[in-house]
């Protein structure tokens, strides 16, 4: 199991551990807003990086982020990049991040 991530120190994505405090840093690859009929919880899938041209041959980890009580979080779209850091679990053997705080990156030319 891997060792939880320092302040500061991003951890990589193929070390994420079972569950720990983490920075991630990577590209939103998908958001669900609620309807108004549901409870207001905003979530966002977070990938280590765009699919190449073609798509992937494999799967990789993806980490969904989860705003319980909002219907938007601003300036979180898909196609964004952003820097997370919260406490990482693992539900049903997906990773989540529930309440993270995040800071949006601009995209650069090795990400794009």
């Amino acid at each position: 199991m891997a060792e939880d991530a320092g302040p500061g120190e991003e951890a990589g994505w193929d070390e994420l551990p079972e569950r720990g405090r983490v920075q991630l840093r990577g590209y939103v690859a998908a958001v669900t807003y609620p309807s108004s009929r549901q409870a207001p919880v905003f979530s966002a899938v977070l990938a280590p990086d765009l699919a190449p041209p073609g798509g992937r041959k494999r799967p990789v980890e993806r980490v969904k982020l989860v705003w319980l009580g909002q219907r938007r979080v601003p300036g979180i779209g898909a196609g964004g990049w952003l820097r997370c850091r919260g406490m990482l679990l693992t539900e049903g053997g997906k990773r989540v991040m529930y309440d993270p705080s995040y800071e949006i990156l601009e995209a650069e030319e090795d990400n794009a």
